[in-house]
């Protein structure tokens, strides 16, 4: 028993001290298993080092402790060399922990599951071939692109709407990809009404036969993530109710872990992952989808859609939703998608009308109020049965600031004067300037996109007009912003829209007329009065203090007592570096100074003797040495972890 609780006690001190000494936070697993292996080599080692010595039971107590703790000494500095070497190689963070292991196992075996289903979809769409280190060079093929778009509409619901996503950055993406991913829809059958129903009954406030007086069990519409159930409300109000599917919140959760997965290794391994930056859209597809996910946000999203817009916007319930349940006023008509008849027994004048009407009043939310549907695809836009047009599906809505939407008016002004200069400078404003730009060359490419769609008879139509301005922006080396992208894709996809109502319609030349209306409107005398007077009530503090602090100053000037003050590392992230490298150099000389010492006295056979055949200063130089390797083990040890950091 007392061999047992030496042993414990040998390898408990010997983790301390190892994880103590490196001052990096060290995995307790294998500290366990260096303490525990070389407790068990270390006491054999140093019976036959004391044996070697000539160490016997008449050997004097103090040159003996001396010994044991050169030989301790040693053990521990063997330990954090074999420490700092399997941190290098295999850094803490990258093995998962015991308890994660358990705990995390069912999941596991849940991925797994997937990822065998996932790749069987990938092989089957003959996929697999470019995702390894060393893909097929025929990435941008119109095939592949097929191939994608099948293999996402296979693997469900989530993938379907991360294909949605990338079909909005035109500007990562080839056409090819852009056009198949822009087909993907997510329709599905609906589940039976007792699957959806605790839903129901969970969200609302009280029993719903206290709140709606006749309920429809089959639903309108069903989708992948919800479906939409007519009603009526006990004072007889028409509404819809949209259910969230029971298992949508945990299938999309667990789907969005393996996807971000697979980005993390795609871009590792892939160099078209790298350019995409795949973990950075993974990231944000999923922040979207799970505010998506919570219906309170959209909400949110129909009042604001609604007070920015003079197109019909069905009138939520807020009292009644929550997070997976959304009551609002029904519409009665049918979408655009299904209503070729009812377009058809319209004149001439009154389908232009709409189609100018919706153009108009979705320009009004982008570059006045800045909130703007961002997924009008013919399927959401209603054709009401008065003859007026309604939106629908408020779960994608973009928002753009102030200085945004100012710059994108500029950019629509600058187009209909044909202003190429102008264009250049609005779109300066709304990207960051790309380093070695060059200018000229920019305002050449604009002025030719100008000129070939400003006639209005180029083929392809608005759609391929920002096709076009996002090759032209890419190919300069811009980053479009994601709510860029967006307000791109929502005019890209309104243009389908519009084609549906009025095929003649020409959904350029509006945009430029009603963009210089709207130049005219937000930069006319009455708009630039009240912007010059915000601007000067923003800087009447400053101006107030200006005479005060300008006397001071001259004062200062005058008595020759003026002082500048820099605090260059006034930042605490940069005093923290500075430490921290000052930290490590010194620890670097010192343990280079003690190494030499070390070696020095291990050289010098002369001197006293701290045992009849051991001599004191190789004894000294050994703890010199032991002292050294930990410095160098620290070091070593804290520039792995920077690196990890």
């Amino acid at each position: 028993m007392s061999v047992i609780i030496g042993t414990l006690t040998n390898v408990a001190l010997l983790m301390y001290l190892s994880r103590r000494l490196l001052g990096v936070p060290v995995g307790w697993g294998r500290t366990l298993v260096v303490a525990a292996l070389q407790n068990m080599v270390g006491w054999y080692a140093a019976e036959q080092v004391l044996g070697t010595l000539g160490v016997t039971a008449d050997t004097p107590t103090l040159p003996v402790l001396l010994v044991v703790v050169v030989l301790g000494g040693c053990i521990i500095a063997f330990d954090l060399i074999v420490l700092t070497v399997l941190e290098a190689i295999i850094p803490t963070w990258s093995v998962p922990t015991l308890t994660s292991v358990v705990t995390g196992f069912p999941s596991a075996v849940r991925r797994l599951r997937r990822y065998v289903v996932i790749w069987w979809i990938l092989l089957k769409n003959g996929l697999t071939a470019y995702i390894g280190p060393a893909p097929k060079r025929d990435l941008d093929s119109p095939r592949v692109a097929r191939s994608l778009r099948k293999a996402l509409t296979e693997a469900g619901v989530t993938f379907v709407k991360f294909g949605q996503m990338l079909s909005t950055r035109a500007d990562l993406l080839p056409a090819s990809y852009v056009r198949e991913l822009s087909k993907l829809h997510s329709d599905v059958e609906a589940e039976p009404w007792k699957d959806v129903s605790p839903v129901l009954t969970e969200a609302l406030p009280r029993p719903s036969d206290e709140v709606f007086k006749e309920l429809d069990e089959t639903p309108m519409a069903a989708a992948s993530v919800a479906q939409i159930h007519g009603a009526t409300l006990l004072d007889g109000t028409p509404v819809v109710v949209k259910l969230q599917r029971p298992q949508a919140r945990r299938q999309v959760t667990a789907d969005l872990d393996i996807l971000r997965r697979l980005a993390v290794r795609l871009e590792k391994r892939t160099r078209w992952g790298r350019h995409l930056g795949v973990v950075a859209l993974a990231d944000g597809f999923a922040d979207s989808l799970h505010e998506e996910l919570d219906y309170t946000v959209e909400v949110g999203n129909m009042r604001s859609v609604a007070a920015a817009s003079d197109l019909l916007v069905p009138t939520p319930y807020p009292e009644l939703s929550s997070e997976r349940v959304i009551v609002m006023q029904r519409i009665a008509g049918r979408p655009l998608s299904s209503a070729a008849e009812q377009l058809a027994a319209l004149s001439d004048e009154q389908r232009a009308e709409l189609a100018d009407r919706l153009l108009s009043g979705v320009l009004r939310q982008i570059f006045v109020h800045g909130v703007f549907h961002a997924d009008l695809h013919p399927g959401n836009v209603i054709l009401t049965d008065d003859g007026d047009l309604a939106l629908l599906d408020f779960g994608s809505v973009g928002r753009l600031d102030r200085p945004t939407r100012s710059a994108l008016t500029m950019l629509l002004y600058a187009v209909e004067r044909q202003d190429s200069i102008a264009a250049t400078d609005a779109l300066l404003d709304l990207m960051d300037r790309p380093s070695g730009l060059d200018d000229r060359e920019l305002e050449r490419e604009v002025g030719k996109l100008m000129l070939r769609f400003g006639d209005g008879f180029a083929p392809g139509g608005a759609g391929t007009m920002f096709a076009e301005l996002l090759n032209v922006v890419v190919r300069f080396g811009f980053r479009v912003p994601p709510q860029l992208a967006g307000v791109f894709r929502t005019l890209g996809t309104l243009d389908g829209t519009l084609q549906l109502i009025d095929p003649d319609v020409d959904l350029i030349g509006i945009a430029r007329d009603r963009g210089s209306e709207l130049a005219q409107s937000l930069l006319g005398r009455d708009a630039i009065r009240e912007q010059a007077e915000h601007q000067l009530a923003t800087l009447m503090p400053m101006l107030s203090r200006l005479p005060r602090r300008l006397s001071r100053i001259t004062e200062q000037l005058e008595d020759g007592t003026l002082s500048v003050n820099i605090r260059p590392l006034g930042d605490a992230s940069d005093r923290s570096w500075i430490a921290r490298v000052g930290s490590q150099l010194n620890l670097s000389l010192l343990g280079c100074a003690l190494l030499f010492g070390g070696l020095f006295l291990l050289t010098r056979a002369a001197g006293p003797m701290l045992l009849p055949t051991v001599p004191l200063w190789p004894i000294l130089g050994a703890a010199l040495l032991f002292v050294a390797f930990i410095l160098a083990a620290r070091v070593l040890a804290g520039v792995f972890i920077a690196d990890r950091e």
